[in-house]
């Protein structure tokens, strides 16, 4: 339960209730699922299915394309269709994506960013810094990062806060968490607080969500995070969906299919995000999102 009272929660809300509508796409997203758009629940927010990941290995993966070509390749996954880009301020990336969007028109697209949670730190000049680096004048969501205690709610409050006065500016339009681990997730259902929710998710457990925020593997955890998905959607949270590749360790295509089908079939999530490095494998989650979906 998020720490705020009722009268601050819903001044907030609808003062943030606004938001832009994403620009037209091209014409063969009608045809591709994973280009199509989709609402991320009670934040009304609007995002292609499949999201373009820059926190490889901590955005290390993506840094060391150099900018020159990773500038090419968020340009081709625009093209393809993607119109949702990811990262975080404890990335490697987020000045180089901002580079890389600049030329695209700012309504054309969705930008999600995530924030340390800092203790001390003011959430304020975080989120001006943050803008500054990324070249944007305001996040679509901002997501409270790698919550991973039974206590983020209460130990968030003031970044709550942060995000709502935000909101409030417009220079986030949408609010969230990312979370680690079954003790953190459990605090999701049930949370007025929260529009998104970011969950971990695949087919057989690989890097998601146990008995502790160890980053690991945990298969016998799965149908639990399943139900919490379904609970929070119940809520009206958006679920954005992350290791969809086992954090780079699904060498094998099956594995990968397999991961979007369980996604988007059993656990009923919104959307994926996935970190490319290569245009192939953009062209690959596209076609495995799109077979997922048929």
């Amino acid at each position: 339960m998020s720490p705020y009272t009722r009268r601050e929660f819903i001044k907030t809300s609808l003062a943030a209730g606004t938001v832009a509508s994403v620009g037209a796409l091209p014409l063969h997203a009608t045809e591709q699922a994973a280009t199509q758009q989709v609402t991320l629940g009670k934040s009304e927010i609007k995002v292609t299915r499949l999201a373009f990941g820059t926190g490889s290995n901590n955005g290390y993966v993506q840094a060391s394309l150099g900018q020159k070509q990773f500038t090419e390749l968020v340009h081709y996954a625009y093209d393809r269709g993607i119109r949702f880009f990811e990262t975080s301020e404890s990335y490697m990336t987020p000045a180089m994506l901002g580079e890389a969007l600049k030329g695209f028109p700012r309504d054309s697209y969705r930008l999600m960013s995530k924030v340390t949670t800092d203790p001390g730190a003011d959430p304020a000049q975080r989120f001006d810094e943050m803008r500054r680096v990324s070249q944007t004048e305001y996040f679509d969501i901002m997501l409270l990062h790698w919550q991973h205690t039974a206590d983020w709610v209460s130990q968030t409050a003031r970044w709550q806060e942060g995000i709502l006065e935000a909101q409030q500016k417009k220079t986030i339009l949408a609010r969230g968490a990312s979370v680690h681990g079954l003790p953190a997730l459990r605090q999701m259902p049930g949370n007025r607080w929260l529009q998104v929710a970011m969950i971990r998710m695949n087919h057989n457990g690989t890097r998601m969500d146990g008995p502790s925020s160890a980053d690991n593997n945990n298969p016998a955890s799965v149908p639990e995070v399943v139900q919490h998905v379904k609970q929070v959607k119940a809520d009206g949270m958006g679920v954005i969906s992350m290791k969809l590749v086992g954090n780079g360790t699904f060498t094998r295509h099956e594995d990968r299919q397999a991961a979007m089908r369980f996604a988007f079939q059993q656990a009923g999530v919104d959307c994926v995000t996935v970190g490319f490095k290569s245009k192939a494998e953009i062209d690959e989650a596209i076609d495995n999102l799109n077979n997922a979906l048929a």
